[in-house]
């Protein structure tokens, strides 16, 4: 009797506890919410000039690197930064945010001079651009996946440091189920359009042609939003992790957007909050274009210097 009375105080312990990980890893995944919608915008655009055939294929092997990126690579460099050198961490996320930003300024220096980077039709992606493109996709769902983790981190940061590593993993797990559950269903919706208007029915028929010409445009607009949205969170990670506990170099930057986003939520009625995070967003956006602009135009300029010197050294 006395063994079963621990086998269930045990198991209820057991059980409080899974609650107690439930709980946590709710609230650290609606803290990340943010860069989760971040997340979801950017990767589509990887997938335009991709066959059909393709599509979700590819959107697994993304799945799988994002998942790989949390588990392998930031987790156990989040928990042993947060527990070992925590002051390390905005300056890791600050690296982290300029890569983003200078992902953003590039795709719109792209756009700008005419060179785009994939004018390939969908068919034509051969296995190496395949894998280069997954690549890529991968690379940046690195930073946002940190961001992310840290975020949810910081917001388990009272718990115990298995605690903390249970929740992390949940999280893990369940933010690259929605993010990429999400993904393939936009990416596929074109392929249920045409399904739909192979049916008999006149609105079956009428909606399965409305998505297939809604697709393309669907996709443009994502690809822009993902492009905003990494100078929108690249140019957040920097402001926040300037002034943070670990670096707290320059905190006045993101204590004036904080303040007037605060003035604007009180003073703007019903619409406060939106015109306050719409506020936010934009100065986030500002900066991380004006970031990554200066790293985009080192990175051109200094080609150009070494060629020129090339050029003078043999004439």
């Amino acid at each position: 009797m006395g063994l079963l009375d621990d086998i269930a105080a045990l198991a209820k312990l057991a059980a409080a506890s899974i609650d107690d990980v439930g709980a946590a890893t709710g609230r650290a995944t609606a803290k990340a919410a943010g860069v989760v919608v971040d997340d979801t915008a950017v990767t589509p655009q990887y997938l335009r000039s991709v066959a059909a055939q393709r599509e979700l294929p590819i959107v697994k092997k993304i799945a799988i690197g994002s998942i790989r990126n949390k588990l392998v690579f930031i987790l156990p460099a989040a928990l042993l930064l947060s527990q070992f050198l925590p002051w390390l961490l905005p300056i890791v996320l600050m690296i982290g945010g300029t890569y983003l930003a200078y992902e953003g300024a590039e795709k719109i220096w792209h756009k700008i001079s005419g060179h785009s980077e994939q004018t390939l039709v969908a068919a034509e992606v051969s296995p190496e651009a395949e894998k280069k493109l997954v690549a890529g996709a991968i690379r940046t769902d690195l930073i946002l996946s940190a961001e992310i983790m840290v975020i949810a981190l910081d917001e388990v940061a009272d718990e115990t440091f298995w605690s903390r590593l249970a929740i992390l993993v949940v999280v893990a797990f369940v933010i690259t189920i929605i993010v990429y559950g999400i993904v393939a269903a936009i990416v596929k919706m074109d392929d249920v359009g045409l399904r739909l208007a192979e049916r008999d029915s006149g609105f079956s028929k009428t909606l399965g042609r409305g998505l297939v010409k809604a697709m393309p445009r669907v996709l443009a607009v994502i690809s822009v939003v993902g492009t905003v949205a990494m100078l929108w969170v690249g140019g957040h990670i920097l402001l926040v992790n300037l002034g943070a506990d670990g670096t707290g170099w320059i905190p006045w930057p993101y204590e004036w957007v904080h303040h007037l986003e605060v003035v604007i939520h009180d003073g703007a009625g019903a619409l406060g909050g939106t015109l306050g995070w719409l506020f936010n967003t934009l100065c986030s956006a500002v900066v991380g274009l004006v970031v990554g602009a200066i790293v985009v135009a080192v990175l051109h300029l200094l080609p150009s210097r070494k060629k020129k010197s090339a050029e003078a050294a043999a004439h």
